[in-house]
């Protein structure tokens, strides 16, 4: 009888041929193969949704990994201690992880420029970075895009060496805590600083502190056209992920955009971080179903 492809007698003539061929060879072409063919399947971060935490329950549900928070809404509520005291308990209750947070501190504190807030931005980051270590979280993302954006007519070298300075006090501060921070480039209609992986690689290894990482953000690089190439070229400082289609920032599967070219470079570097959702809803339930199922797709087809 012909052996076709998915012949369980076939799959166990593989399997047993690989296993005696192993270790008489320094390189098994075989099981190389058959890894590569597992690998090819098995690629897929652990997938995320930026939303509030009362959504864990219906986004565990769905298969999410973890939600990403607001460090303004969770972290540092408008209710204190109690609010925050509350926070937790939801946390524990519902046991959805909590891996990151979004919105790190407003545009009003102001990291360059003629007038600096960096004490308080630095007190913020400080109590945001124990609270989140509590929470069992890994990364606080880095944008406040606001806050960075140059004043018109404000020197550029000036703000970037203000900036450094604010991230050298600060990357102390993640350390401490063992929660990494991730700068996060964002487009240019958005900020007028730090646009693009290269530039948040150069402020990164300005501050040169292992706790201060690179945040990548599909969605911006779609933005600004910005190759997947750059996740390659900068794989040893990205720590974390967010995902949106290009035109309006809808989920996947809204317009239909083809994410597999940057899937296919995070696979390339054995991407280990989450990817995240950071969408504008319309309709959440129904969209942050959708684009799980069509993240997961394009994932398989790589």
């Amino acid at each position: 009888m012909t052996q076709t492809k998915n012949d369980p007698s076939r799959r166990r003539f593989l399997k047993t041929s690989v296993a005696a061929l192993a270790g008489t060879v320094g390189v098994n072409p075989l099981a190389e193969a058959l890894t590569f063919a597992t690998n090819k399947a098995s690629f897929m971060p652990p997938l995320g949704v930026c939303a509030a935490y009362e959504k864990a329950a219906m986004l565990k549900e769905l298969g999410y990994s973890f939600i990403e928070e607001s460090v303004g809404r969770f972290l540092l509520p408008d209710g204190g201690e109690e609010a925050y005291a509350r926070n937790v308990q939801q946390l524990k209750t519902t046991g959805m992880p909590i891996r990151s947070y979004i919105y790190f501190f407003p545009g009003s504190l102001k990291s360059v420029g003629p007038t600096l807030h960096h004490e308080a931005i630095l007190q913020r980051a400080d109590l945001a970075l124990k609270r989140a270590k509590e929470c069992g979280s890994k990364n606080i993302v880095f944008g406040s895009g606001g806050s960075r954006a140059i004043p018109d007519g404000f020197d550029r070298d000036k703000a970037k060496a203000q900036h450094i300075e604010l991230c050298q006090k600060m990357a102390p501060l993640a350390e401490k805590h063992g929660v990494t921070l991730a700068v996060e480039p964002l487009n240019r209609s958005e900020t007028n600083f730090i646009n693009s992986l290269a530039e948040g690689v150069e402020i990164i290894q300005a501050v040169n502190n292992p706790w201060f990482k690179l945040q990548c953000d599909i969605y911006h690089m779609l933005k600004d056209d910005e190759k997947p190439e750059e996740i390659i070229k900068y794989k040893e400082y990205i720590v974390h992920c967010h995902l949106a289609e290009k035109q309006k920032r809808t989920a996947p599967g809204i317009a239909g955009d083809d994410f597999k070219p940057y899937f296919r470079a995070l696979k390339k570097i054995k991407y280990t971080g989450g990817l995240s959702l950071e969408c504008n809803w319309t309709d959440f339930d129904k969209e942050v179903k959708q684009g799980i199922e069509v993240v997961k797709q394009q994932f398989s087809e790589l």
